[in-house]
């Protein structure tokens, strides 16, 4: 009985409910085809706060969209890609210059994978003394890898002056980062580094550019809700509406 219950143990182990909990620190869902978003957990000021991000697997091997905000999953992130897909991280993309987007940069060039930014985040890393990408491209470039292909896109200001967003047009899934908003958010965040006069007008691109999406992929919080870049939007009028009544 004992023995029986032993291996009635080790086969939920293996279960993948069971083996990425809601209290994992790297939780890893399938989005679409060969589209995956992972979720790591990074102590703000006190409170714990969640991160999404992306990878896609292609033939070529696996493209990572940003990089866990928690440093220690660096390494148990390729290990799992490695063991789900039998695939290498071939391919990094930072979408700005902050710690949750670019915190991976260092790790993933001594990894000997491909990291890249746009040229005003690697200034940025640059003025900070920060690790910086291998590759700088140009705002809005177009990239075929394997099978798919995929738009990097800057849209303008926002959150931070170096945001960039990625969209996939077959599959329709716009990878937002923090320029996007989950709709659980109540406020704009972190505005450190960020133009919320321009964010408006960044926006308004980004609507016209990509229409209508299937998935989009906010930088924090829960991001199923196709609302998310028109909450971002109302978001951003309040705030300018406030601070303009503000001056008054």
């Amino acid at each position: 009985m004992r023995k029986l219950a032993s291996v009635l143990l080790f086969l939920v182990a293996l279960l993948p409910g069971f083996a990425q909990s809601k209290k994992s620190p790297l939780q890893i869902s399938h989005l679409t085809d060969d589209f995956y978003v992972y979720k790591t957990f990074h102590d703000y000021k006190g409170q714990l706060i969640s991160a999404n991000a992306l990878y896609l697997v292609t033939n070529e091997g696996v493209v990572l969209f940003d990089a866990p905000w928690d440093v220690s999953q660096f390494q148990p992130l390729l290990d799992s890609i490695k063991a789900k897909h039998n695939k290498e991280v071939v391919m990094h993309f930072a979408t700005h210059s902050h710690e949750d987007r670019a915190g991976g940069l260092g790790f993933y060039n001594q990894k000997g994978i491909k990291t890249y930014t746009i040229q005003l985040t690697d200034a940025i890393l640059k003025k900070e003394n920060k690790k910086r990408a291998k590759f700088v491209i140009p705002n809005d470039t177009t990239f075929t890898v394997g099978q798919h292909n995929f738009e990097v896109f800057y849209p303008g200001k926002g959150h931070a002056s170096d945001n960039i967003l990625v969209w996939f047009d077959k599959e329709k899934v716009l990878y937002g980062g923090c320029f996007i908003k989950s709709t659980e958010a109540t406020d704009l965040g972190y505005l450190g580094d960020s133009d919320v006069k321009e964010w408006a007008k960044s926006i308004k691109k980004v609507q016209a550019k990509f229409k209508n999406p299937k998935y989009i992929i906010t930088g924090h919080d829960d991001w199923k809700d196709l609302n998310s870049l028109n909450h971002t939007s109302k978001l951003v009028q309040e705030y300018n509406t406030a601070k303009a009544s503000a001056k008054k």
